[in-house]
């Protein structure tokens, strides 16, 4: 891998072209999504992967649809390039996040011991088809935002020794089948240095298998200040010694609805996920300018960690155009969730392609960052 990774998480891709979707780079030329960001500098691809993302009827729960077939697809594109890749498992067959993290339907009522089992078995398994593809990954996240545990009720926080065990199983899968691979650890709140210190202190307490690097989330609108973020980064390399990357970061560049765009008329859905409310508490505004502005000032930060230990930044979905049919959950992911919706496109406008998908500025600032 490069010194500095400039990443982008691609896991809707593939449903974005299926709607529809066109990419056009800086200089009006269509090209596919993933050629344009090579080009324009990113040299890493994230990609989440679900359990089972379908109904008991098969109906795809939408959001990308992240099976394993979706990923080495997008995977394969991606190394033809020569960029790295990410692997993030979920361990759950949707969303997982904070606020959720739901059991996959195929290990609801396992006892504590067989969810182990089953985190170590499931990481193998993805780990060995890839291997066999050619397509095996050089960073592995063992769960994606776990700040409140994984796999609840069973890895719940504060039930720090069940998450410590869920965690580890899926440590030493991976150390067992790829050794090669680096073992990431996921949290939110990367601007809040609090949560990030008592977690991995419980996690070390609780008798946690030891990891490679540590990964956080950076949104300017819910994570904390940049000041805390640097704060943070700071202080877990001093603590820990270990390499950190901004595994995920967005902000918009535009407050335009988009509701046509997705066939919809305005107000038939929730609107996007950053609107009025959090560009009035965001330092940068909600520009083509602000986004490309926030993307170097967020790279410079990173930089700025002692002993080089800020390894890069990946962009959260980039291109997420705002296409019909390409939605955040289907009807059946909405039922899994117990969610009432809608689940429309939540993210276009912190995409860094435009709404009809034209490269964005922040898209030319990365071969610089």
């Amino acid at each position: 891998m490069t010194d500095f990774l400039k990443g982008a998480d691609l896991s809707t891709l593939s449903e974005v072209e299926r709607c529809g979707g066109r990419f056009f780079d800086l200089d009006g030329r269509e090209d596919d999504a993933i050629n344009i960001l090579a080009r324009r500098g990113v040299n890493h691809v994230r990609l989440r992967l679900w359990n089972d993302p379908y109904s008991e009827t098969g109906e795809s729960c939408g959001g990308g649809g992240c099976d394993l077939n979706m990923v080495a697809a997008v995977a394969k594109r991606a190394k033809a390039l020569g960029l790295s890749w990410q692997l993030v498992f979920h361990y759950s067959d949707f969303w997982t996040d904070p606020g959720k993290q739901n059991l996959p339907k195929a290990w609801r009522g396992l006892s504590s011991k067989a969810l182990e089992k089953a985190v170590y078995a499931f990481t193998r398994d993805t780990l060995q088809n890839l291997k066999a593809r050619g397509l095996a990954p050089e960073l592995v996240s063992v769960g994606n935002e776990i700040t409140n545990g994984l796999l609840w009720p069973d890895g719940k926080v504060p039930a720090w020794d069940r998450v410590a065990r869920l965690v580890s199983s899926g440590i030493r899968s991976v150390r067992d089948t790829l050794p090669e691979a680096k073992v990431l650890i996921h949290l939110d709140n990367g601007g809040k240095p609090e949560v990030s210190r008592e977690w991995f202190s419980r996690y070390k307490q609780s008798g946690g298998e030891d990891f490679d690097w540590i990964a956080l989330s950076y949104y300017p609108y819910w994570s904390g200040s940049m000041a805390g973020l640097e704060e943070n980064l700071r202080g877990l390399a001093e603590l820990y010694r270990k390499p950190m990357l901004i595994t995920e970061t967005a902000t918009g560049h535009t407050l335009r609805d988009y509701a046509a765009f997705e066939g919809l008329a305005p107000g038939a859905r929730k609107g996007p996920a950053v609107g009025e409310r959090e560009a009035a508490i965001t330092p940068y505004p909600m520009t083509p300018e602000g986004q490309a502005a926030f993307l170097t000032e967020l790279a410079a930060l990173i930089r700025r960690t002692p002993e080089g230990l800020g390894t890069g930044l990946v962009y959260w979905e980039p291109a997420w155009l705002p296409v019909k049919g390409s939605g955040w959950a289907s009807a059946a992911g909405l039922l899994y969730l117990r969610d009432p919706g809608p689940g429309g496109n939540e993210w276009a406008n912190q995409a860094l392609f435009d709404y009809e998908g034209r490269a964005l500025p922040a898209l030319e600032c990365f071969q610089k960052l």
